[in-house]
């Protein structure tokens, strides 16, 4: 058997001191890798916050009206550091326009349950 491989003729080895791949094509690469990324997250995010919003919104609407019947409108808002706390939070609003806090909805709003009331 020989060493020789015939397969390998002409063959010449990766030269180190040049780079595989260009500077243009490098900096081509990462920006389509962010981009990419950035379409996969950025369509979830806007989805979660448009559904937060419309449940805060929702939840919002009946405390309200089981709370504060007369009042002309609600505001449900995302807050940092609101009277109930970070998170969602659910105002009443009267007919001269004050806003009356009604309770807190937290960071992920859910379904108004009202408290349970035991008949004695």
């Amino acid at each position: 058997m020989s060493n020789d491989h015939p397969e390998l003729s002409g063959y010449e080895p990766y030269d180190s001191a040049r780079p595989l791949r260009g500077r243009r094509m490098v900096l081509l690469m990462r920006v389509v890798v962010v981009l990419g990324l950035v379409a996969l997250i950025v369509p979830g995010v806007l989805t979660s916050l448009s559904i937060a919003s419309a449940t805060a919104v929702r939840a919002c609407t009946q405390a309200v009206a089981r709370y504060y019947p007369l009042s002309e409108g609600i505001d449900a808002r995302f807050e940092l550091a609101g009277a109930g706390g970070f998170g969602w939070q659910c105002y009443a609003i009267d007919q001269n326009e004050r806003q009356t806090f009604v309770l807190p909805l937290g960071i992920i709003p859910g379904p108004f349950r009202p408290p349970a009331t035991s008949v004695s």
